[in-house]
């Protein structure tokens, strides 16, 4: 039998998702989690590879070849043996070729600024810019990355990703007080490409370079963007499925 689990975690705490020999991971202690509950070790399998100290609301993981459970017991049994920052929220049934990565058609992240010269000591899930940020400039900006486009700019240098076309579906700059946050869909992402994309709308606010969103995405050079936004500000915050 197989699951699929929807799964929220605060990730300050943990390497990212993936299995690394040397830190500990979310899919490590899902698996664990899973291996106590099951009886046995089995394959754990997610959506996305998350980097280190990025958060998410909603993150898909099958675990595979398992027996078969009431599916309302399998968040209830997971809880029981995941940390508190690790919450599984649901599970549902799925074939044997379901991949929770390759079946979601449409991810969004939301990336979180907290824009105050006050420090926030209750949240530290954000980046903290003191000078004020022009949040309708950035919204207008952000305009310039919807469609399909080649976002090799916006990846991190070094990745060997060949096919860095990607279509996002839309990028909303919105202030809630002293939270900017910033709400981008696609169907897919490039490594950093959020973050770097953030750190972009952040440098072209204030004026230092990125103002020509467009000039930067036709050059495909990373050196033309700006910073990586911090990976604390990060969520993983909606998944949509064709089944």
């Amino acid at each position: 039998m197989n699951y699929a689990v929807t799964i929220a975690f605060d990730g300050t705490a943990y390497c990212g998702w993936q299995v690394q020999n040397n830190a500990i991971s979310i899919q490590q202690t899902v698996q664990d989690a899973a291996e106590k509950v099951f009886g046995m070790r089995p394959p754990v399998t997610g959506c996305s590879r998350t980097d280190s100290g990025v958060h998410a609301r909603e993150y898909v993981c099958v675990i595979s070849d398992v027996k078969d459970i009431k599916t309302e017991a399998v968040p209830l049994a997971l809880n029981a043996c995941l940390p508190a920052d690790i919450s599984a929220l649901k599970a549902r049934r799925v074939p044997d070729d379901f991949h929770p990565r390759y079946d979601c058609i449409q991810k969004e992240y939301e990336y979180v600024i907290w824009n105050s010269n006050i420090k926030n000591v209750f949240d530290s899930r954000v980046w903290h810019l003191p000078r004020p940020l022009d949040t309708e400039r950035m919204a207008s900006l952000a305009q310039d990355f919807v469609g399909k486009q080649d976002f090799c700019s916006y990846m991190s240098a070094g990745s060997k990703i060949i096919d860095t076309v990607r279509t996002v579906k839309y990028m909303n700059v919105t202030r809630d007080g002293d939270y900017i946050r910033i709400n981008v869909a696609a169907d897919g992402f490039l490594y950093n490409m959020v973050r770097i994309m953030t750190g972009t709308l952040v440098e072209a606010t204030y004026g230092k370079k990125c103002t020509d969103i467009r000039g930067i995405t036709e050059a495909k050079d990373r050196s033309k963007a700006g910073m990586t936004a911090p990976a604390c500000g990060l969520f993983l915050n909606k998944l949509v499925y064709t089944r």
